[in-house]
């Protein structure tokens, strides 16, 4: 009997290590975090100094739209798609071109005198940060002067807000997309658009909802959150007083949008 119970106890004990070990979000973590690190430097390590040097001395700005490439129409990739209306609205939308050095499409502009770069990540959401560190060190922006534009799922559909920064911890709960910047930017003070999308109703799985598309009932609440979306970006980008009233309505009303501006080729 007494072998029996130190062989449970054995067992229990081994067990419980086990499910530490192999916890599967720990290790989804940690496989993300590596291929991160795997992408960001390698073959990018050299140009990161090169390119760094090209764009210093310039106060630059950068809006990133968060998503999956290839699932633009989905919920979880509503980010994308308010970028999309906001290059349409600048009459930019043909501007768009892949940049291969940052996995991302790319539009390089010019706002009011601000250098702004818009940018849609081609890597998958969980690694979006790769995109985002590469550019901001391509194009010298700063990690206080990007915003990250994403899905919210505890916000109803319709609904917008600004918030300061993110979460440093890898295992927190949040946004993969905004987690996986956090962790390759190595900060938080990154501003954010966050776009509800709203939590399923039933059963329905989340994964299954954000990777869906919107209904065809709720188009038109997309098409008006997009276009609110983009006077709020465009509102960011304006001069200084004007992105401190924006930020203070809380994305509850649009702003005046800013002037067109030229593309820079």
């Amino acid at each position: 009997m007494k072998t029996l119970r130190i062989i449970d106890i054995f067992h229990r004990c081994v067990s419980g290590l086990l499910m530490k070990l192999f916890n599967f979000a720990n290790m989804r973590c940690t496989i993300t975090r590596v291929v991160s690190r795997v992408l960001l430097y390698k073959r990018f390590g050299p140009l990161m100094e090169t390119q760094r040097d090209a764009h210093f001395g310039a106060h630059r700005r950068m809006v990133v739209g968060l998503g999956n490439p290839g699932m633009d129409a989905t919920r979880h990739s509503v980010g994308m798609a308010v970028l999309g209306a906001l290059a349409a609205r600048l009459e930019l939308a043909h501007c768009w071109h892949v940049d291969k050095q940052v996995s991302g499409e790319v539009i390089v502009t010019t706002i009011q005198d601000m250098p702004v770069i818009l940018l849609r990540p081609k890597l998958l959401m969980n690694i979006n940060g790769v995109s985002v560190a590469r550019a901001a060190v391509k194009y010298g922006v700063r990690a206080e002067d990007i915003l990250l534009v994403h899905d919210e799922l505890d916000k109803a559909l319709g609904k917008t807000a600004f918030k300061n920064g993110g979460s440093t911890s890898p295992l927190s709960r949040g946004h993969n997309g905004v987690r996986s910047c956090v962790d390759t930017l190595q900060s938080n003070v990154m501003l954010r658009l966050r776009v509800g999308i709203g939590r399923p109703e039933g059963k329905t799985l989340v994964e299954r909802h954000v990777l869906g598309c919107f209904s065809r009932s709720e188009e038109p609440l997309v098409a008006a959150v997009l276009q609110r979306s983009v006077d709020l970006l465009l509102a960011w980008l304006a001069p200084t007083h004007q992105r401190s009233r924006a930020h203070q309505q809380g994305g509850d009303k649009p702003r005046e949008p800013a002037k067109f501006p030229k593309p820079l080729h």
